[in-house]
């Protein structure tokens, strides 16, 4: 039987409709669960609603309403997002769930008679929104520290967790397993927060302050806390919602994804908790960023909140899960711009995997009567192996290693430099000119045969991140693939693909967006001058830079090359690939200084030859006819890593 992979979201509060967040963290949890499918594991995917507490419960008398009626409200608006972004939980759990509560008191009643949990007198400082306690010393100026918020003070008789008692193990725990949190920036942020004491969790509320919650065992004048609450559904979960429900199946959790916000809560208060019901702790807890808007924290208030049902009705799903985790390193914080949005629409969606999709089918249709072409052994050159072997690491080692990682964008990618080597193979290839001479026919059959190939190897790849894309490309090219199965269980073999298919030309995967113009309240000036108009007549657009795809790279090697005392030839590494650069820096550098020197380089130029020797991409320098100096980084970058 395979290994299990038991992967969740935070279940997501219901005093609001879902935003970008909730969208953030759910699309990377389906990319994952759907590439350990893919790969042959079982998996159970589980996200839900957490529908108690004081803000649900504010957020219902607001409207008018009841908790309940509240919550039965949203939820559908959880769930259809979730449909339209081609999401595929196994679970969606709801703590209404009466089976849910049931779990909660069952831990609650054994957490008591174990004597982890005493009542005592309390004041504090309370903060409504985040529900929950602070000291005096962390309060700022009478604002929560979390949320900024105004607190109140209050005093109250209240049941407590014991959870000082488990400081000193937890700590030892996390430094015992450094995968246990991550990215490593948040493990430290959590081992700094237990260098401090770390104080017992109030974990009821009382009925005559809030009446919204789940009753305690053992004493029906309270609720508990909504965090012990919501925290448990990692668990309770596992009893009912599977198709096989068993907790020592699929516990402990592969993966808990988070928001940063609500680490501490899960790396600290679920941890210790477990501890105490003798419970062993996930494998991993991931805490990704925030996502701000064109530099500026999203709020309703300024009207600049992304919202995701607009978004996949213009642009489509799969471009939305595309660039949310294409554009930013998964755990670091993010912005989201439509510029920078359409900018990778046009640019790599369109342009690169649409593109090579459709010139392919389009000259397999015109040469080979719409079946997939048959290559022939004696005209495999060079270019053919190399592009096969891109290919197959693409798929048995790259994508591996970066799921293993969590490393959405440098996942993407890499795929992204297959996309591009097989533009750069079509345009090598020119088999519209081998299609003019009869004499090239078994020359062209096996370079249609490889870029049909190219693209089986995307298909597969692609289809955890954008599953209707990988849907559509795989009916264009003939391929009867069940995505629903185990696909890339066992070693995937180039040359395997359905020869003699039949290849159906469909609609663009991605048709170029045109941005839309930026709103000015600014009324237009004429143009003062000849020499005005000129200069903006040099001027280009976001969307102009954004085509230019500029990267970190490191030289490995550099010659010259003969008869030029300018050109220098170069390998460089851009992390998931190596190129040849022929750069005319020669009379600034010889080539011992330069080799392993950080530089940026144009990645995506069109491969050209200069004095015989292809080029493919370009190093960026300073000087006008004489080169002044390498543009490099100050500090150290990672290759690969986009400049913009």
């Amino acid at each position: 039987m395979s290994k299990p992979f038991y992967i969740t979201t935070p279940i997501y509060y219901v005093n609001d409709v879902p935003h970008i967040g909730h969208a953030y963290t759910t699309i990377a949890a389906d990319v994952l669960a759907r590439w350990h499918r893919l790969i042959g594991e079982e998996v159970f995917f589980l996200t839900g609603l957490d529908e108690h507490g004081q803000k649900v419960q504010q957020a219902a008398a607001k409207a008018g309403v009841s908790p309940q009626e509240h919550c039965d409200g949203l939820t559908p608006q959880f769930q259809t997002l979730w449909q339209k972004l081609g999401i595929s939980n196994d679970g969606f759990i709801r703590t209404t769930d009466a089976r849910h509560q049931a779990v909660v008191q069952r831990f609650l009643q054994e957490l008591y008679d174990k004597q982890f949990i005493y009542r005592a007198e309390y004041t504090g400082w309370y903060c409504t929104f985040d529900e929950r306690f602070w000291t005096e010393k962390d309060v700022d100026n009478g604002r929560c520290p979390d949320c900024q918020r105004p607190v109140e003070q209050l005093s109250e008789s209240n049941y407590f967790f014991r959870m000082s008692q488990f400081q000193q193990r937890l700590f030892d725990h996390i430094e015992a397993n450094p995968s246990f949190i991550r990215p490593e920036s948040r493990r430290n942020e959590v081992l700094g927060f237990l260098q401090k004491p770390l104080e017992d969790l109030s974990i009821s509320r009382p009925k005559s302050r809030l009446s919204w919650g789940i009753e305690l065992p053992f004493d029906a004048d309270y609720v508990t806390y909504v965090w012990f609450d919501a925290l448990v559904n990692y668990i309770s979960g596992l009893e009912y919602l599977p198709p096989r429900p068993s907790l020592d199946r699929w516990w402990p959790a592969t993966v808990h994804l988070v928001g940063k916000d609500i680490l501490t809560t899960h790396a600290v208060y679920w941890s210790t908790m477990l501890m105490a019901l003798e419970i062993p702790l996930p494998h991993t807890i991931f805490a990704h960023g925030w996502w701000t808007m064109d530099g500026e924290k999203m709020s309703k208030s300024r009207g600049n909140v992304v919202d995701p049902y607009a978004v996949i009705d213009r642009f489509g799903a799969d471009a939305f899960r595309y660039f949310l985790l294409r554009e930013i390193p998964f755990g670091q914080d993010g912005d989201f711009s439509h510029e920078s949005f359409i900018g990778r629409i046009n640019g790599e969606l369109a342009n690169g995997l649409g593109n090579l999709l459709s010139r392919t089918v389009t000259m397999i249709q015109r040469c080979c009567p719409g079946t997939a072409p048959t290559p022939d052994p004696s005209a495999v050159t060079g270019l053919e192996t190399d592009l096969q072997a891109a290919a197959e690491s693409l798929i048995q080692k790259t994508l591996p290693h970066h799921f293993q990682r969590i490393e959405f964008n440098r996942t993407l990618e890499a795929i992204w430099g297959l996309v591009q080597l097989g533009n750069q193979y079509i345009d090598k290839t020119a088999p519209w000119v081998l299609a003019k001479n009869p004499d090239d026919a078994k020359r062209l059959q096996t370079v249609l045969f490889h870029a049909a190939e190219t693209l089986r190897f995307l298909c597969l790849a692609a289809y955890p991140f954008m599953p209707n894309t990988a849907r559509e490309m795989a009916r264009q090219l003939g391929l009867p693939y069940d995505f629903s199965q185990a696909l890339l269980k066992d070693p995937i073999a180039w040359g395997a693909g359905e020869s003699g298919a039949t290849v159906v030309k469909g609609k663009a995967l991605f048709p170029r967006v045109d941005a839309p113009a930026t709103p000015s309240s600014a009324q237009p000036q004429p143009k003062s001058s000849a020499s005005t108009s000129k200069a903006e007549d040099t001027l280009i657009g976001i969307q102009d830079f954004q085509r230019v795809e500029l990267k970190v790279a490191k030289i490995l090697t550099a010659e010259r090359i003969p008869k030029s005392s300018k050109l220098l030839k170069l390998q460089v590494d851009l992390g998931t690939e190596q190129r040849q650069i022929v750069a005319g820096i020669g009379k600034k550098y010889g080539p011992e200084d330069i080799v392993g020197k950080t530089i940026v380089v144009v990645a995506n130029l069109k491969p050209a030859k200069l004095m015989g020797v292809e080029s493919q991409g370009m190093v960026l320098a300073a000087g006008d006819e004489e080169v002044q100096g390498l543009v490099t980084l100050q500090e150290e970058t990672e290759i690969g890593t986009r400049v913009k």
